[in-house]
């Protein structure tokens, strides 16, 4: 370990970036989830997002982006982050166990249509799993970010984004470096070049 601990984040951090630049099997994959994302709201369906810690606010910074504007001034877009109704998370995890807080969520708002980003750098989270189940059946296209050790969220997802790194933190600036891709090329798609 090295005795400057800032200077080998920022090595690491750049590591996984670049790491991340050089992937075009994770270029691809960015198009096709900013393609599909687009295709959705222009059809007048919505982007629900989940994740646990740092992916939950994630999920809130990419549904801000959708709702908000990324660069452009624009009409709003329909996107929320299930990790932001306390209510809704404490209650269901009361009454039905952690497991659960996002599935029921997913069931009661999700349609037909619509897209999930699952959110989880280990690709193991329970909670996440079972919203992805959730979402399948109802007919939802879900969309995976997570890291090299998620490999197995490929059978599960539609769409999986893995992050070229098994450190979380790296795993997350990852996960939002393509969030923004995404969002400017859904603005792009739906408003026309700039």
């Amino acid at each position: 370990m090295s005795e400057d601990r800032i200077a080998e984040h920022f090595q690491s951090s750049l590591d996984g970036l670049n790491r991340a630049i050089q992937s075009d099997e994770l270029k691809t994959t960015t198009r096709a989830i900013a393609g599909l994302v687009a295709d959705a709201l222009r059809a007048g369906n919505k982007l629900l997002l989940i994740g646990n810690g740092g992916s939950a606010a994630d999920a809130q910074h990419i549904a801000a982006e959708i709702v908000g504007r990324y660069k452009r001034e624009r009409p709003g877009w329909a996107a929320i982050a299930l990790t932001t109704d306390t209510s809704a998370l404490t209650a269901i995890a009361n009454d039905y166990g952690v497991e659960y807080m996002f599935s029921r969520q997913v069931e009661g708002l999700g349609r037909e249509g619509d897209v999930l980003f699952a959110l989880t750098t280990s690709g193991r989270s329970k909670n996440i799993l079972a919203a992805i189940e959730v979402a399948k059946k109802i007919g939802i296209t879900v969309v995976g970010f997570t890291g090299t050790k998620g490999e197995s969220m490929r059978v599960v997802c539609d769409h999986t984004l893995i992050a070229p790194s098994t450190d979380t933190p790296v795993i997350q600036q990852i996960h939002m470096m393509v969030a923004h891709a995404i969002c400017d090329e859904v603005e792009a798609s739906l408003l026309g070049a700039a």
